[in-house]
């Protein structure tokens, strides 16, 4: 198993994995989340690779001070095996690699099953909520 940076060419299978775990959502395009984060210089999306297939993949960006980790997924036929966590080290590691001492995440109503996961790797409910405001609506 590889973990790696993933490339433009990696995206539509990033995004599927993204899909079968659910995270995706019909106004926000996860390939062009993804495509952002790997033309910015303070994002990437990390993937691990068996052989040849993308089995995880990892969205990690920062602000400056703060980093944050999105899209967390795992392939169904990997879970259990610890990818997850490796695939977390990575982004942690890409974190404190560009100097990001904090690393923060959200998790949303309804997944309280991933909950458990978060907090055996030392996250902690921050006790702060988010607030969001749609600016216009993005075209479905």
């Amino acid at each position: 198993m590889t973990i790696r940076d993933l490339t433009a060419s990696d995206i539509d299978a990033a995004a599927a994995l993204w899909h079968q775990a659910g995270l995706t959502r019909p106004w926000n395009s996860p390939e062009l989340d993804a495509q952002r984060a790997l033309d910015g210089d303070t994002s990437t999306v990390l993937g691990a690779f068996d052989d040849e297939r993308l089995v995880g993949a990892v969205m990690v960006g920062h602000d400056g001070h703060r980093g944050w980790v999105y899209y967390l997924a795992v392939d169904e036929s990997q879970r259990g095996t610890g990818l997850g966590m490796r695939m977390m080290a990575a982004a942690e590691d890409w974190l404190r690699t560009n100097g990001v001492a904090k690393v923060q995440l959200m998790v949303r109503s309804g997944n309280d099953a991933v909950l458990g996961f978060y907090e055996h790797l030392g996250y902690e409910d921050a006790n702060v909520q988010v607030r969001s405001k749609w600016l216009f609506q993005p075209a479905s």
